[in-house]
């Protein structure tokens, strides 16, 4: 919601970020949900979904940089990613800045969100559209990953879930279906990464995906970013994959393959990766109730 030149972030009860709107660039009702982009003096251009602030021009690369680089440099030999969500473009940029990487397929549900963000966002996306890597499939990412035949070219070794929070559109983003598919199109070492919340205010969304992507893979777990436009805290995002060996590859190694990449980031350090799977003792906690209660079930 915004008035008096105010826009008023409605995630949480009780609690909310306002933004000065300085102006509004763009606002609509899409197929599937209110899309506003606006200019705020603090953090550039602002885009917000059904009343969520999804990303801004100040800090997205934290966020970009960290569900990006971390599974790509993990896995060590990724040819194949699948971006499902995404549409402000940044994801797609920073995944190809691999160079190593041949092919990547994003899934976005809403084309409108595409098309404003190229025009809006320029630079979250700057151009990555237009490499000859990737290809944009306008699809619910459930029925994607689900219904697409399984074949050489739609296995993947990395799978990133650049999803908004689970409400409307995705909800469904956050199920047992969707992991299952992910894992069903993931390759023998594959790993899958998704947003999963501020755990302060989310600690739930920690605890859900324990139970529901626990199921599907030897090594499920979490590691987080400070990412300042999702207020509360640090962000957790969500890990999984069969490859126990995955998330512990030494600094040493993480540094050689970063230095091998030939990539520049802002955020992204061999260290900082490394760091990122040390996680609150109250997100532990979380993280341990989830696994008891899946065994007990099982």
């Amino acid at each position: 919601m915004h008035k008096d030149n105010t826009y008023l972030e409605t995630l949480y009860s009780g609690y909310g970020q306002s933004f000065t709107v300085d102006k509004v660039l763009f606002e609509n009702k899409t197929e599937h949900q209110h899309l506003i982009i606006f200019e705020n003096a603090v953090f550039g251009r602002v885009m917000a979904l059904d009343g969520v602030i999804q990303t801004t021009e100040k800090d997205e690369f934290i966020y970009h940089e960290m569900l990006s680089h971390v599974p790509i440099l993990a896995h060590g030999n990724a040819k194949r990613v699948l971006i499902i969500g995404g549409g402000d473009g940044g994801m797609l940029r920073e995944v190809l800045k691999h160079k190593s990487v041949e092919h990547v397929t994003m899934v976005e549900i809403d084309q409108a969100v595409v098309d404003m963000c190229k025009q809006w966002l320029p630079n979250h996306s700057a151009g990555s559209y237009e490499d000859p890597r990737a290809n944009l499939v306008i699809d619910d990412g459930v029925k994607f990953v689900n219904n697409v035949e399984k074949a050489a070219d739609n296995s993947f070794d990395v799978i990133i879930s650049d999803c908004t929070d689970p409400i409307g559109p995705g909800e469904v983003l956050f199920s047992s279906d969707f992991y299952s598919g992910c894992k069903r199109l993931l390759t023998e070492k594959g790993i899958f990464v998704a947003q999963n919340g501020v755990p302060l205010m989310q600690l739930e969304e920690v605890e859900t995906t324990a139970m529901r992507l626990g199921s599907y893979v030897n090594d499920c777990h979490f590691y987080a970013a400070a990412i300042p436009t999702y207020a509360c805290g640090v962000m957790t995002l969500a890990w999984g994959t069969d490859d126990t060996q995955a998330r512990k590859v030494s600094v040493e190694e993480l540094t050689r393959r970063f230095a091998a990449s030939g990539i520049s980031t802002r955020y992204y350090t061999p260290a900082l990766h490394h760091g990122s799977f040390a996680l609150p003792r109250y997100v532990e906690e979380a993280i341990e109730k989830a696994e008891a209660a899946r065994k007990s079930a099982s």
